[in-house]
């Protein structure tokens, strides 16, 4: 019983070592957990737009063109800096769809905000109590979504969006 006790602390850190060395060999990075959307139809939504609540759109209405889709706030510090970018690549991706998601934001600053920085995206949809922001696996602001013309996610990116992700990772699948 002794001898239990003494080993038991040796057992166990054995074993967190073993996880831990699992975790690395297999290259996981803890600040971009996969997503289990990747290669599976875009979740079904409905979304209102911003500036007219009378214009929707729906998840069906991504099908036969590719779309990047942009969680957003206005009180969100990353996603005032990924927004320059936007622009961008709206600019070398005329027939590109942007669709940005206003997530848990107040209409009018939303508004505000898209009025005094421009406005980069194809339709500005609202999704003021986090739902569709659910359906999509989103647990911070901001991500972006790549969604290829069959209406499925094919990239998802956490976090401030840059240059050199855009060039590396999203532009190719476009």
């Amino acid at each position: 019983m002794k001898k239990l006790i003494y080993i038991t602390p040796l057992l166990l850190l054995v074993t967190i070592c073993l996880f831990v060395l699992i975790f690395i060999l297999t290259e996981k990075d803890p600040q971009k957990p996969p997503s289990p959307l990747i290669n599976q139809d875009v979740p079904i939504f409905i979304l209102h737009n911003l500036y007219d609540k009378n214009k929707t759109i729906q998840s069906a209405d991504l099908k036969n063109h590719y779309t990047l889709i942009n969680f957003f706030a206005s009180w969100c510090a990353p996603c005032k800096l990924e927004h320059p970018l936007f622009f961008n690549i709206k600019k070398e991706n005329p027939k590109l769809f942007i669709l940005g998601i206003n997530y848990k934001d107040k209409k009018n600053d939303a508004r505000s905000y898209l009025e005094l920085e421009g406005n980069p995206y194809s339709f500005v949809g609202i999704d003021p109590n986090g739902k569709i922001g659910f359906e999509f696996g989103v647990f911070g602001l901001p991500e972006t979504f790549v969604i290829n013309n069959k209406g499925e996610i094919i990239y998802k990116h956490i976090g401030l969006l840059t240059k050199e992700i855009y060039y590396e990772k999203i532009k190719p699948l476009l």
